[in-house]
């Protein structure tokens, strides 16, 4: 999203990543110190051994019995929308779209309809619907209640609310003095507008509706208890006044991406919780030990905290404004009298079981605690193991992936909650390594393994709890490649390749020196303003094959599927896909795969293009690593020269890339879940109106979307048709 955050507190993409993982000039030296690149480019003597090995390693995925080099998808059939800075969502001739789900929209019988002028009563919200809609999932609903997979008239859609715009929150925004938060129901109405959205949805007629009165609606929101499970449970690292032996926690918050399971529950995944705590460095650095300092630095725990929530006195009986406050306060050894390890409890996947409303939603600590952007679950095949790829969303972090140690088996399919017990609680981690030739490795996060162990000199690992509580720091004491900041991930239904978007990066994050194949622009995308925006603002999506198409496999191929761009921009070095009007785009970050037609969904979260147009969502027919070719991409900083030899797919062309809608004024594209059928798509608009500064007076904001007229701007979903009723983008 659009970063929001109080004065003084960091971005959510700021890199706190200082350690000196190789870059790929280091690694080539180290492992092809024979396979000389001539002249700034890959010569012929280059070609024969990294080219070559870029042959067999890219083409893998055909050799192994996958689809061979190509498209994968229906042929896209509608005509790409324009550019647009207009208040509305604009869609292809023939398609069509209704708001089905708003901020403050009521979800229980009883509950009136939303004021939208930060009057509503703030308990209503236990019982609304959330601000900032996120990643989301469609579970097909039959007639007994449970999951039907190929439902596409009735579902449970489940959805994240990952954050909250305070200014239209509250009658003119919060009220801080000197610093302070002095109204406790603004805060109490903060809390609820996070965390997560269960709403049942049906067609009715022509278009969807949600059931207000359903059994099955729930929010899940900072104040939900939660248990944890997996390595990191009932550990010392979880103990907190709350549960003193570290087994609970409350709530779940800045829930981004997410994912499913085969079993049918949801996965929401906590992303920048880092913020939300308060720890005043200057105070409580004396009160900590070298080890505590190097992880709590990390993760960035320090500050004021994004919505300043601890600030709040007096404090009620069960701590709901003090549990933000990460202090050592206690004379407590262990933590049992104040919230030191309250940051240890997020950071998590998160499972919930939309189909059992009274259940208790429990932290996946197997799956390692970062910024998490999303879970996306592998192929899914009986009696192997599950799956799920994950980013970290920040400059200079890593991409992760799960993997069971438990086969699937089929019969577990109705397990609900109880299956992720054994899915999700014994397996393993491992980080992504790009290397120079067009080769990766999974390295495993295991305690013990490689420099994971307590002789590591920049954090001395103490078991296996610490590895995931601290998957960050394990990351990088196992050399793995720092990312242009890594988002939403996606398996392509056809072949099992990976796909993640690489959102951006800046000069500071990345300077030029540091370039390299994974990672390989470095340029000037200039605004019609005249600013100038340095790195790699525009971002790109990297792909990736595992070995004999076995998610499982400690080893992969990969290359770059698309580099955003301005269609103006340098073809050569910087517009190297070869956008055009019709398909140029800017920070990637939602990505998901059509079961039903293949499409590949991209989603922009972009402030580099937005002189020129909102946010959008394009389709793409994905083609397959190795279909493009080596490539040299020259970048300068005015100062600094530097070649970098990488691998980039086919150029899409607009007969595969196309863009399909542009949002409304100042709102991000993000989430996106399709009935079975591929005949309906959901699609969240976030914070639309977020970057302009309300006048509350004239009722004058960035933009009035989806109400129009003077109202407040509200995030919502959206649901699209096609007008013949057809499958969409096909």
């Amino acid at each position: 999203m659009t970063d929001h955050r109080s004065p003084g507190q960091n971005r959510r993409d700021d890199s706190t990543n200082l350690s000196d993982n190789p870059g790929f000039d280091t690694v080539l030296q180290a492992r092809l110190s024979r396979r000389r690149l001539l002249g700034g480019g890959i010569g012929a003597a280059a070609l024969a051994m990294i080219g070559g090995g870029l042959s067999t390693a890219c083409a893998a995925p055909a050799a192994q019995g996958a689809a061979a080099p190509g498209r994968s998808a229906a042929k896209l059939g509608f005509s790409p929308v324009a550019k647009s800075l207009a208040d509305v969502v604009a869609l292809p001739d023939g398609y069509r779209h209704s708001v089905l789900y708003r901020l403050g929209d009521p979800i229980a019988a009883g509950v009136g309809e939303y004021l939208n002028n930060g009057q509503d009563d703030a308990a209503s919200f236990a019982f609304r619907g959330g601000d900032h809609h996120d990643g989301m999932h469609y579970f097909g609903l039959g007639p007994n209640g449970k999951l039907h997979k190929n439902e596409s008239s009735r579902g449970l859609l489940c959805l994240n609310h990952e954050a909250i715009t305070p200014a239209y929150l509250h009658p003119n925004g919060p009220t801080v003095v000197n610093g302070v938060r002095t109204v406790a129901d603004e805060v109490l109405r903060e809390f609820y507008a996070h965390g997560v959205g269960i709403i049942e949805a049906f067609k009715a007629g022509d278009g969807w509706r949600y059931d207000q009165d359903s059994r099955f609606n729930r929010r899940i929101h900072t104040l939900t208890e939660m248990e944890l499970s997996g390595p990191a449970a009932k550990t010392p690292y979880m103990v907190t006044k709350y549960s003193p032996d570290g087994s609970r926690t409350r709530g779940t918050v800045n829930n981004c991406a997410s994912g499913n399971t085969p079993w049918g529950t949801y996965l929401t995944c906590e992303e920048n919780w880092a913020g939300y705590f308060r720890r005043i460095a200057a105070i409580d650095n004396p009160m900590r030990t070298a080890k505590e300092l190097t992880a709590l630095a990390r993760y960035s725990v320090a500050g004021n905290g994004r919505e300043r929530w601890a600030t709040l006195t007096p404090d009620t009986p069960d701590d709901l404004y003090g549990r933000w406050n990460a202090m050592k306060l206690g004379t407590s050894a262990d933590g049992s009298d104040d919230y030191r390890n309250g940051p240890n409890t997020y950071g998590w996947v998160v499972e919930i079981d939309p189909f059992a409303p009274a259940s208790t939603p429990r932290k996946r600590t197997a799956l390692g605690r970062f910024a998490h952007e999303g879970a996306w679950l592998g192929p899914v095949r009986s009696g192997a193991p599950l799956v799920w790829y994950m980013g970290c969303d920040s400059r200079n972090e890593y991409i992760y992936k799960y993997v069971s140690n438990q086969p699937w088996n089929p019969a577990d399919a109705d397990g609900g909650i109880k299956a992720g017990d054994k899915y999700l609680d014994d397996g393993r981690l491992y980080v992504a390594r790009f290397d120079a030739d067009g080769s990766g490795q999974w390295i495993e996060l295991g305690f013990g393994l490689g420099n994971v162990t307590p002789a590591n000199a920049a954090y001395a690992f103490a078991d296996q709890a610490d590895v995931v509580l601290h998957a960050r720091l394990a990351a990088d004491a196992a050399g793995a490649t720092k990312m242009d900041r890594p988002e939403w991930g996606a398996v392509n239904p056809h072949n099992g390749e990976v796909y993640m978007a690489l959102t951006n990066t800046n000069a500071a994050s990345r300077p030029i020196d540091q370039l390299d194949a994974a990672n390989p622009r470095f340029y000037n995308d200039r605004k019609t303003t005249g600013q100038n925006q340095l790195g790699n603002p525009n971002g790109h999506i990297i792909r990736f094959a595992e070995a004999s198409g076995d998610a499982g496999a400690t080893s992969f191929t990969w290359d770059v599927f698309l580099f955003g761009a301005r269609a103006s921009a340098d073809a050569q070095n910087v517009n190297i896909s070869g956008l055009t009007d019709a398909n140029d785009f800017s920070s990637p970050d939602g990505l998901w795969f059509s079961q039903a037609t293949g499409v590949l969904w991209i989603e922009t979260d972009d402030g580099a293009y937005t002189d020129v147009t909102n946010c959008m969502l394009l389709a793409a027919v994905p083609g397959t690593v190795g279909d493009g070719a080596p490539r040299t991409i020259v970048s300068t900083d005015g100062v600094t020269t530097k070649a970098v030899d990488t691998y980039v797919g086919k150029q899409p062309g607009e007969e595969n890339l196309r863009r399909f809608l542009v949002g409304p004024k100042e709102c991000e594209i993000t989430g996106v879940a399709e009935t079975p059928d591929g005949k309906t798509l959901f699609i969240n608009i976030q914070h639309p109106g977020e970057d302009t500064r309300p006048d509350f007076a004239t009722d004058s904001f960035g933009s009035h979307w989806p109400d129009g007229g003077l109202a407040r701007p509200r995030s919502a979903t959206i649901v699209i048709t096609r007008e013949d009723g057809g499958r969409i983008g096909i």
